[in-house]
């Protein structure tokens, strides 16, 4: 049954590896029901998907391990809402530079992203982003071994980039929020900050879906 723009959404979180109770509290704070997805069945019943942070090759391996990785593409070549933070935005991406040449990709917003863009664990840093769509001020994001996006298609629409005066210089300026339809991706973990807005972004998402 179609569901109201005031329902309750099912969305699920990918819980094969990653930040997955992190995203799971955030959904829940921002109106939908959380339910962890680790097999075809469960992912039949969500109205939308999150593809936490973690590690993209291993998260690769798993989906297909779990014998998820052609029902996902199903579902979203079908229309269903998703968000892929750092590791889910590169899973997300049409080609990932730097990776691995057995990686899966969902080919779900059609850009070309980077692995570990801006460095090691150790280069990891926080940045005060304006996104379009999310209202009450910049919001503060984390940056853990992200990517960057490189390249973006006609149809998919730049909601962030870092500050031109962010350190380090090599951040600066460059895509780390995008929109493709009902599809949405950030390169840092809004799952980690306690700031819901983003997550109640892809909730409205999943709602008017």
């Amino acid at each position: 049954m179609p569901k109201g723009p005031t329902t309750r959404p099912v969305i699920g979180v990918l819980a094969l590896q990653g930040d997955v109770r992190e995203h799971a509290a955030m959904l829940e704070r921002a109106g939908a029901r959380a339910m962890p997805v680790r097999r075809e069945r469960e992912l039949s019943e969500v109205d939308g998907l999150v593809l936490p942070g973690g590690e993209s090759t291993t998260m690769s391996r798993l989906l297909e391990s779990f014998e998820l990785l052609e029902p996902l593409r199903a579902r979203l070549a079908q229309g269903m809402p998703a968000f892929g933070s750092c590791a889910g935005m590169i899973l997300l991406a049409r080609q990932a530079l730097d990776g691995r040449q057995d990686q899966h990709q969902l080919d779900a917003i059609d850009m070309v992203v980077r692995r570990n863009a801006f460095g090691r664990q150790v280069d990891s840093f926080e940045s005060d982003l304006d996104v379009t769509g999310v209202d009450g001020g910049p919001l503060h994001a984390v940056f853990i071994r992200a990517p960057w996006v490189e390249k973006t298609g006609d149809d998919v629409e730049v909601i962030a980039r870092v500050p031109h005066t962010q350190e380090p210089p090599a951040a600066a300026d460059r895509i780390v929020a995008v929109r493709q339809g009902t599809v949405l991706a950030t390169a840092f973990h809004p799952e980690l900050t306690g700031d819901e807005r983003v997550h109640r972004l892809f909730v409205g998402i999943v709602q008017e879906a």
